[in-house]
């Protein structure tokens, strides 16, 4: 090879390199959008579950097990309506609807249904039952996606568990555990606050799991169509589907949940609280897919963790401040963990991000 030919071909590989580059820069940009966005999404949603008609459910008008599980799945299938509606809306003026429908027969498109009723259903409804019994305390908990991902790619997929990504894990488990000592006092721990913390774990898993399988199927989609298939099928498995089982267990009718979903739609001091939080939960979502696609899975998960930081922070803002609720404060072990927690979630990314790199 002539020297003209090589000096061709390193510049060439020094632009290509240059580019990509860039491309990660931008796709670490979005990753880390999706986790203040996701702290908005809370923030709305919480303050959505404290007005209207929902201040007479919980100030004494549904008791027992439908004010501790039912309202909280109601809660999540409100927001996750909101979202599917605006992602629908998005789609269709951006002419994705054929391409959503036409996904949805295909393998990546069935994967997508499948993780979203996991993380749909299953972690926003324990995420916001979460929420209403532990308060935003419990947002750095339900942030161990990242690390239970890891875990959960590498029994699935086999994916290589280095030394700094079980670093990043303890990590990730001491922050929690410093989070949780904020439920302690004198007394005793409180039973309820455990509900939540029991709850966020579970929240952990579901997005885990969401985040470790749907990254294959969304290297194959369209992020539109994607995040429209994730809000569509969580806005409905949670809408009509739990809620009804949630009413059966508590003894009430298979249509009392339902009759509540359509309350709270059209409960005009809420749904708009509501309809700001599925807009940010779309955008997050879609964000949280996309920064995984350009700058890997398990940066991208790790840049979404930082929701551990924001969620406490939009909470204190917007129900705190704004709306002037207390209890927003956040007491001194829950910023320190929060911060620990997204420390641990970036040496657990960048750990799985050279590991990934070794194996290439």
């Amino acid at each position: 090879m002539s020297e003209s030919s090589m000096a061709v071909s390193a510049g060439a590989l020094e632009a290509k390199q240059a580019q990509e580059k860039a491309y990660r820069k931008k796709g670490l940009f979005i990753a880390l959008m999706s986790g203040f966005l996701y702290g908005g999404y809370t923030a709305f949603m919480t303050q959505g579950m404290a007005t209207g008609i929902w201040e007479t459910w919980y100030g004494g008008a549904i008791t027992g097990f439908a004010l501790t599980y039912t309202l909280s799945a109601i809660g999540a299938a409100t927001n996750d309506i909101c979202s599917a509606v605006y992602t629908l809306i998005q789609a269709a003026v951006l002419g994705r609807l054929g391409d959503f429908f036409r996904t949805l027969k295909t393998k990546p498109g069935r994967i997508l249904i499948t993780v979203a009723l996991i993380g749909g259903p299953l972690a926003s409804t324990a995420y916001a039952l979460a929420l209403q019994t532990a308060g935003s305390i419990i947002v750095p908990i339900a942030s161990l996606n990242a690390a239970l991902g890891a875990i959960i790619g590498r029994i699935i997929y086999k994916q290589v568990l280095s030394k700094g990504m079980v670093l990043g894990i303890v990590i990730c488990l001491a922050a929690a555990t410093l989070i949780g000592s904020t439920g302690m006092s004198l007394d005793g721990f409180d039973p309820v606050m455990l509900i939540g913390f029991i709850a966020a774990f579970v929240c952990a898993l579901g997005w885990g799991i969401e985040g470790a399988m749907g990254g294959y199927a969304c290297s194959m989609v369209d992020t539109e169509v994607a995040i429209t298939i994730r809000q569509v099928t969580s806005g409905i498995g949670n809408g009509i589907v739990l809620v009804s089982i949630l009413s059966l267990i508590g003894g009430d009718g298979i249509g009392t949940g339902i009759s509540m979903v359509g309350q709270a739609l059209t409960d005009m001091p809420s749904i708009w609280l509501f309809l700001i939080g599925g807009i940010f939960a779309s955008w997050s979502f879609k964000y949280w897919y996309k920064g995984a696609a350009m700058c890997g899975a398990a940066l991208g998960m790790g840049c979404n963790g930082t929701y551990a930081f924001w969620g406490p922070v939009w909470c204190f803002v917007i129900c705190g401040l704004v709306f002037g609720v207390d209890g927003y404060a956040i007491p001194w072990q829950g910023w320190v963990g929060a911060i620990v927690m997204v420390i641990g979630i970036f040496v657990l990314a960048i750990s799985q991000q050279r590991a990934t790199a070794k194996e290439a």
